[in-house]
């Protein structure tokens, strides 16, 4: 607003109380003796200040030229702290803001005029009626009156701090009352609510024929002042109209849950932040999913596995053609090599990740598995919003693209039949042209490039790779080829299978264990890289046992690789046959069997002892006749001590159990192997018959499979 005016601007205003003229206003301002000032620019002359002016033209010039003025931030922010604010509509709140800021406006008024308060709302108010006070459009549109009472009962409600009783809610004596409303205690509403809630397609017209048939031609409403029902006709259809828009804003929430839970889940449902704070460093915990790609490769459409660890929100990606478990086993082979083994991994009810074969690798891994309850995403939720910035922000960016909406789906469906009209090829239509080879590569580059250097909302505007890179904590590694190991898919059902004659059945193929007796249960592995070779563990998938093979599918005479097999067989047989058959020609010399277990229920029987009872003599003729006859004979002479020592050597020996020794098992050979080899490596001498042992042991298939898995334990020995 300008301060100082030349004679010529002042008489062009027409300010009341100054003459019209400029000689007018010049003499004007020395008779009364105006400050003034040179004007500065062309032509010279002098200036005087508005402040110089007579009361009546600084208002009215003030009002005039007085921009808009919106409600203070102080005032605003202790309107809306009030208790009652949180109770004001949309619309009551708009009243009391338009009031306030009229306050605002007659205060900045009076000190631009220079004059008092009480002054400035006399001629403010005149001002407001005439329209020549400048006010914002949505408060002249909410307050189209003004005196200076109606100004002093305003300024009176601010300053008890009660600016809610500004608030003019002129609807509220009306709001709920309509006969829709109340008719039937209320009945008919929620009839009318339930009615959109199964169909929300269903137009007002629809809805009136709904309650016509189920309440009849009236409404019973119930009279507020006399208790009284009434039945009053059934609304019109603009009353209906009317009604269900209402109704529709109103109860927005209540009908999305019931026709779009989804919905209503993502926009509604209560989520809260910081459900993740016990995360606190890198692989504490990780999330899985999968979702279908949002566009076409050139072998059709495929699907992505995506991990992200929550501390970091590092995330990497598997591209895969159908879901299965082994796209997970794949993905959390990729993850543990870059990032390390995981405390825990949270995933979803999905079949590919409560499949038999995940739950092994992830146990075997001894990773914790938490499973989030069915049918409620939003407990993974950092997982399905990193499937969603994938799909957005960079499967879209690739040709192929199909949309992630049926919105989306529906303009590209437009497209391919223009297409078809055409006679264009749709893969051509649709650019469809990248393998899943292609999208596996390109994602790669966009995690490294892209994702993870930006900044994540999630991390305080950190980037996944610095919150990466900063982190102390111990990352746990585990060697690849034992990973991949673990990794090799199992047989089908399960991958247990028993051994019997002909070896290990898998895939209508037998595979030839000899180091493994008949009727053996293991875990079978296959090797990803040669059908012919499958890797046996003990059924907990704990121990190897070693490795089996089929000798069509390797490519080597299976009539030689079955004489192999029976003669390693036989070989094992009697070294584990030895010890037994010298134990039963032992037994065959020794007691009988009745005597041992005489002898077993006579040492159980001498640990019982029966209390004395009386007792008394009882005898006849033919008794004591028997008793001459059961006399015992005279006593044979002593037998020399030698022969005593002897005899009781003898029945000393065949009273004490023999010891036999147990057969050595698959990993005790495997660790006898190791000890000769480092002894060996040392440089120190070991026997003859350990030398001859170590030498066959080395040959058989027992030594590999244990040696590809465990490595040379010799470091190269031997």
């Amino acid at each position: 607003m300008k301060e100082w005016f030349t004679a010529a601007e002042l008489a062009k205003l027409s300010l009341p109380r100054l003459p019209a003229s400029p000689q007018g206003i010049d003499y004007r301002a020395k008779r009364d003796s105006w400050p003034s000032q040179p004007r500065k620019g062309p032509g010279g002359g002098r200036e005087y200040p508005l402040s110089a002016l007579p009361m009546a033209a600084r208002a009215a010039y003030v009002a005039r030229h007085l921009s808009a003025v919106d409600v203070p931030l102080s005032v605003a922010t202790a309107a809306a702290s009030e208790p009652e604010a949180e109770a004001i509509n949309p619309s009551a709140a708009e009243q009391r803001d338009s009031r306030l800021a009229i306050l605002a406006a007659v205060d900045r008024f009076a000190a631009a005029a220079g004059i008092s308060r009480k002054r400035a709302e006399a001629l403010f108010c005149a001002a407001y009626e005439t329209r020549t006070a400048e006010v914002a459009p949505w408060v002249r549109a909410a307050v189209r009156s003004l005196t200076p009472r109606t100004l002093a009962r305003w300024r009176a409600a601010q300053a008890a701090g009660a600016t809610h009783r500004l608030a003019v809610d002129r609807g509220a004596a009306r709001r709920g009352q309509g006969v829709l409303e109340i008719a039937g205690n209320g009945k008919v509403k929620v009839f009318c609510i339930a009615l959109l809630a199964r169909n929300p397609l269903l137009a007002a017209p629809d809805v009136l024929k709904a309650v016509a048939g189920e309440f009849g031609d009236t409404l019973d409403i119930v009279d507020v002042d006399t208790g009284e029902v009434v039945a009053e006709p059934i609304p019109s259809l603009r009353t209906f109209q009317a009604a269900l828009k209402a109704w529709k804003t109103t109860h927005e929430v209540e009908l999305t849950a019931l026709t779009d839970p989804d919905g209503y889940r993502n926009k509604y449902a209560l989520s809260g932040r910081g459900a993740m704070s016990h995360v606190r460093r890198v692989n504490q915990l990780w999330m899985i999913d999968a979702s279908p790609l949002d566009m076409m490769c050139v072998d059709g459409r495929h699907s992505i596995y995506i991990a992200i660890d929550i501390y970091s929100r590092r995330i990497m990606i598997y591209v895969t053609r159908t879901p299965r478990s082994e796209a997970v086993g794949l993905l959390l082979r990729r993850c543990i090599l870059e990032w390390g083994v995981p405390e825990a991994v949270k995933t979803d009810n999905g079949s590919d990740f409560v499949a038999r074969y995940s739950q092994r690798v992830i146990a075997s891994l001894g990773i914790e598995r938490i499973t989030s309850n069915a049918f409620q995403p939003q407990e993974k939720g950092h997982i399905e919003r990193a499937i969603g910035t994938v799909q957005r922000s960079f499967v879209r960016l690739l040709p192929g693209f199909i949309g992630h909406s049926v919105a989306d789906r529906k303009k590209i469906e437009a497209r391919k039949s223009f297409a078809q009209r055409l006679g264009q090829d749709l893969k051509e239509a649709l650019s469809v042209e990248l393998t899943a080879a292609d999208v596996q590569r390109y994602a790669d580059e966009w995690v490294r490039l892209d994702y993870a250097r930006k900044p994540h909302g999630g991390l305080k505007g950190a980037t996944p790779a610095e919150v990466a890179a900063a982190s102390t904590a111990p990352t746990r590694q585990v060697d690849m080829r034992a990973l991949d190991m673990l990794l090799a898919p199992v047989a089908d059902r399960g991958g247990i299978r028993t051994v019997t004659k002909y070896g290990i059945r898998v895939a209508l193929h037998d595979y030839l264990a000899p180091f493994l007796k008949v009727g053996t249960d293991v875990l079978v592995r296959m090797d990803p890289a040669d059908m012919g070779i499958a890797y046996l563990f003990a059924p907990d998938g704990e121990e190897f046992l070693g490795v089996a093979e089929n000798a069509n599918l390797l490519g080597i005479d299976p009539k030689q690789a079955v004489a192999a097999a029976k003669e390693e067989h036989r070989r094992i047989m009697a070294e584990g046959l030895a010890p037994l058959r010298k134990e039963a020609r032992r037994q065959t010399s020794g007691p009988r069997l009745i005597d041992l277990a005489l002898r077993h229920k006579g040492r159980e029987a001498g640990n019982l002892v029966d209390f004395p009872k009386r007792t008394e003599a009882h005898t006849t003729p033919a008794l004591d006749a028997a008793a001459l006859a059961a006399a015992p004979a005279p006593a044979a002479p002593a037998m020399p001590e030698k022969l005593q020592t002897l005899r009781a050597q003898l029945q000393a020996e065949a009273v004490a159990p023999a010891v036999t020794a147990l057969p050595e098992t698959p990993r005790q050979r495997w660790r006898r192997a190791e000890a000769l080899e480092r002894a060996l490596a040392a440089g120190m001498p070991i026997s003859a018959e350990d030398a001859l042992w170590l030498g066959g042991y080395r040959e058989g298939h027992e030594y590999k499979g244990f040696r590809s898995t465990y490595g040379d334990a010799a470091g190269g020995a031997g």
